[in-house]
């Protein structure tokens, strides 16, 4: 078994966990929570079985009542989740479960599933509540700015993975890796011109086909993007100053 909640892993065996958790037709709702960013990706639907896998398999497997069948989140995308902790909560009617999700978790390329903004809010009437505001704005802007490197990480997979022909990036994964490297070198040069001709415009386009073919290498190597921004958020951790 992987590294799942110890909690349940050490203190309940898989039936005592059954037994403490409230079922509705057999199901428990299960929140999933990414592990490092905190950010809730999704939710989702999980019965006995389906929890028995994901202890055991430290994936996440879910229950669809759609179509009446169990589902591996990730199975056919590449989008799968690895399970750091898994929680009910003191009702024991629903399920938390962290994970390191390795690409989107949405099906339509979307990061989260809870990508849809309700607005209409009632303005704050406080500086510190509007200052409050503000931060959540501007943190829930930088999300919303890089989804579409996560949405551009999950085509390039499902391009590797279904290779329709006729695909520039088809092309690239058949000619491996050594043609996804010469590009890049291509356009890491193109895009040095770019910046030294002083033509933003042709630099905004030559720095997206370079982001373009790195994403592609990286799919090549199986190096998660999420990989990469966690070692950028780590180099840019400040030291506490006493």
């Amino acid at each position: 078994m992987t590294n799942v909640s110890n909690e349940i892993k050490e203190q309940l065996s898989l039936e005592q966990v059954v037994e403490h958790i409230r079922w509705s037709d057999g199901l428990v709702p299960a929140i999933v929570q990414d592990a490092e960013t905190r950010q809730v990706l999704m939710m989702a639907y999980m019965n006995r079985e389906s929890l028995k896998l994901s202890l055991e398999s430290g994936e996440t497997w879910f229950w669809s009542r759609s179509r009446q069948e169990l589902w591996h989140k990730g199975a056919t995308s590449g989008n799968v989740q690895t399970i750091t902790s898994l929680k009910y909560d003191c009702d024991g009617d629903t399920l938390l479960v962290e994970v390191k999700p390795n690409g989107p978790a949405c099906h339509t390329g979307a990061v989260t599933c809870f990508h849809n903004e309700i607005v209409g809010l009632p303005e704050q009437s406080t500086d510190q509540t509007s200052n409050d505001s503000s931060a959540t704005n501007s943190s829930t802007s930088s999300e919303s700015r890089f989804e579409v490197l996560a949405e551009l990480e999950s085509v390039i997979a499902e391009r590797e993975r279904e290779r329709p022909e006729g695909a520039y990036t088809t092309y690239l994964f058949d000619k491996g890796v050594d043609k996804i490297l010469k590009k890049i070198g291509e356009e890491a040069s193109e895009t040095i011109i770019a910046a030294k001709n002083k033509d933003n415009d042709e630099l905004r386009l030559e720095v997206s086909d370079l982001m373009y073919h790195l994403l592609v290498l990286l799919q090549e190597r199986k190096l998660p993007l999420d990989d990469i921004m966690s070692e950028l958020s780590r180099r840019h951790e400040r030291p506490r100053r006493d």
